[in-house]
């Protein structure tokens, strides 16, 4: 059986947009997982109802990005998503992004938990909330990369960030699209101005929750045949929240 897929096409306004005028990654995550949404309404499995019959919730534990190239405010892109693989406790979901062109402009791949909202634990995949998008049950899934740890280098920059009411989502979690603008924040504007990321592994550890103060410290790597590799890691507490590795490479004003 053949995993369901669901696709839809969305046109890149100013507001998901940077000064460079391509699509933030937390804007390009959020357009993604709403893609993602429509499936489960469209399959009867939405949050809300899962929500509601269950008191479960999907979460993320980690995505891994490959980018070809961002697109662009005003650009029409083709987003599409399916739930490729599962098992007890974990399953595996894939997106892309194409232009109108047909051209493949991002790959995501992620992993994700259903969590019992009262009790914060992870829980069983349920038959009936997982049967419709005929996801393949397999013994193991597919690994995502493992971001790199900071461990004892010292941190090229560090900033702090107190979580808001704003960051919060209806599931009660900080939303994941601000877990990235927090990681890229530590980087100075003009790398990110020239700059393009190509590789992003991003993995979520602890859950972070209203008003606690989190720390976003970042290692900036040696230069390596027009790659820089950045490593970052988001601290709450003094407790590992996310990690993440990024590979960039300079922009060459497409």
């Amino acid at each position: 059986m053949t995993a369901k897929a669901f696709s839809e096409y969305h046109t890149i306004p100013f507001y998901e947009s940077d000064l460079t005028n391509h699509i933030t990654i937390a804007m390009l995550i959020n357009i993604l997982i709403l893609a993602s949404d429509h499936q489960n309404e469209a399959l009867g499995v939405d949050q809300e109802s899962i929500i509601q019959q269950y008191g479960l919730g999907w979460v993320v534990t980690s995505y891994s990005f490959k980018i070809n190239r961002l697109p662009k405010t005003g650009m029409t892109v083709r987003m599409t998503t399916r739930g490729t693989f599962y098992n007890r406790f974990f399953a595996y979901r894939e997106f892309w992004l194409h232009d109108e062109q047909g051209n493949e402009l991002v790959k995501v791949d992620s992993i994700w938990v259903l969590m019992d909202e009262a009790a914060r634990k992870i829980t069983d995949i349920p038959e009936d909330i997982i049967t419709p998008y005929h996801s393949e049950k397999v013994r193991r899934l597919p690994k995502l990369s493992r971001p790199e740890k900071i461990a004892d280098q010292i941190p090229t920059a560090s900033k702090k960030y107190q979580v808001r009411g704003s960051d919060i989502d209806f599931n009660g979690h900080v939303n994941n699209a601000h877990y990235l603008e927090w990681v890229m924040d530590a980087l100075p504007l003009d790398f990110l101005i020239h700059h393009m990321p190509t590789r992003i592994d991003i993995r979520f550890e602890n859950e972070v929750k209203y008003g606690n103060w989190v720390t976003s410290s970042v290692v900036v790597g040696s230069e390596d045949n027009d790659k820089i590799k950045t490593v970052h890691e988001i601290t709450s507490n003094d407790v590992l929240s996310a990690s993440a590795t990024f590979i960039w490479k300079k922009r060459n004003g497409n």
